[in-house]
């Protein structure tokens, strides 16, 4: 079963209200150890997101926290230079979060799968997203280290929901059925099961299942349900 957002978020987050100014966001980001926090009104509805890179528009933060000779990464660097003038002059004249902030900031839901989230923050360029409730308040923030540690899962747990969810629940095939070895988030399936479909079905589901690397697929069956039929003569 596939996890959702809801499974892997923190819900300890580090925000601020619109009118927080440029040294508290600073202090907080250093601080927390986050790139990045919401910007909340007073309903606790998220308004839009201030990053590192919206206060790096200010030398202050620069020289404050990294020191003179401090230059930020490349990628960094690239988006500051492709953004419209006007965008960066106002963050770098910015004195609160609400002026400094980028927005509408780029959210997901509670109930949304966790690899949404992953496309969002690849599609978007974004370490972290605000997560917020049908009424748009907060209600937890899911990152890119929440992210991996889908795939650093324990070998016994991954072993676990092959054997529950995939050959008892999915299959309804006999335990016994089918050997399953986990190594470092690699699935080893072997056996024998009674129809070829069953077979390849263990496979594609236990390839999708969160934490897992890869699958190798040594499965044999008894019986080919997936041939095609031989054609039928008729006299007429």
């Amino acid at each position: 079963m596939k996890l959702t957002v809801n499974d892997i978020m923190t819900t300890d987050v580090a925000a601020v209200r619109r009118d927080a100014p440029f040294h508290v966001i600073a202090d907080l980001l250093v601080a927390r150890g986050v790139s990045g926090v919401p910007v909340l009104d007073t309903g606790n509805h998220v308004l839009g997101v201030v990053s590192e890179a919206d206060l790096l528009h200010k030398e202050e933060f620069k020289e404050r926290y990294y020191g003179e000779g401090y230059r930020p990464p490349l990628r960094a660097r690239l988006r500051h230079r492709l953004a419209e003038d006007g965008d960066a002059r106002r963050k770098a004249a910015g004195e609160t979060a609400e002026e400094l902030m980028t927005t509408p900031a780029i959210v997901i839901a509670p109930g949304s799968p966790a690899v949404l989230a992953a496309r969002l923050m690849d599609r978007h360029g974004v370490k972290r997203l605000p997560v917020v409730a049908d009424d748009g308040t907060l209600v937890g923030i899911v990152s890119r280290r929440d992210l991996i540690r889908l795939f650093v899962r324990d070998d016994k747990e991954i072993e676990r929901r092959i054997r529950s969810d995939v050959v008892v629940r999915t299959l309804w095939a006999d335990p016994a059925d089918v050997r399953i070895t986990v190594h470092d988030g690699v699935v080893t399936l072997t056996g024998e099961l009674e129809l070829r479909s069953q077979a390849v079905a263990a496979a594609h589901v236990t390839r999708n299942l969160d934490g897992v690397v890869d699958v190798v697929d040594e499965l044999t069956w008894r019986k080919d349900d997936t041939a095609p039929l031989p054609p039928v003569w008729g006299g007429a």
